[in-house]
């Protein structure tokens, strides 16, 4: 009998450990579409934080990775690292340097930001303009066209996919970056503000 209540017992803490693991997997709540107006007050955000995951398909290369991206007033660092933080590569960018370091000891600087972030890639993804865009603005030294779910933008069609919340303000989850050429897909895991 008091075998048979143990049992018992340990069956029904295993369902309630597997039924709470389910909390960890769930997705944020979808909110309304993306809106620019509900997002104009983020260009005063002066010091914001991402960590995700970030996929880039071009016509003859693809590749995907977890990202952790700080912006600061004047700095960018963004990481970029395989399953487990394994390859990690660092860029730092700043007053028109960038510095990527790939984990080997021999970091390489440039004044040629874009050009020089490009070539380490392999494919040309304007990082510059991405600053914005993954907050959910358009750059404001460039015109833009608005869409249902994004805009356009120096030849880039940005589209939030789905938006969260984030303390009060609406935040992108599901974002992509098209042009004719490379497709960037970017989902945020988690936003600090």
């Amino acid at each position: 009998m008091l075998h048979s209540k143990t049992r018992l017992i340990l069956w029904g803490c295993c369902v309630l450990l597997l039924s709470g693991c389910s909390f960890f997997i769930v997705e944020p709540t979808p909110i309304a579409p993306y809106s620019k107006t509900a997002t104009l007050p983020l260009y005063k955000l002066e010091q914001w934080s991402f960590e995700g995951r970030l996929s880039i398909t071009g016509r003859t290369d693809s590749w995907t990775a977890n990202i952790d991206w700080q912006h600061g007033f004047d700095k960018e660092k963004i990481k970029l690292s395989g399953p487990l933080g394994q390859g990690a590569t660092h860029i730092e960018l700043g007053k028109g340097v960038v510095t990527i370091d790939k984990g080997d000891g021999k970091a390489q600087t440039s004044n040629q930001p874009e050009t020089f972030i490009n070539q380490q890639l392999g494919l040309a993804v304007p990082v510059q303009s991405l600053r914005y865009w993954v907050i959910g603005l358009p750059e404001p030294t460039q015109n833009f066209v608005e869409t249902e779910t994004g805009f356009k933008q120096a030849g880039w069609l940005i589209e939030y996919k789905q938006m969260q919340t984030v303390k009060t303000t609406a935040m992108p989850y599901k974002i992509n970056v098209t042009n004719e050429q490379v497709k960037l897909k970017l989902i945020v895991d988690e936003w600090l503000l």
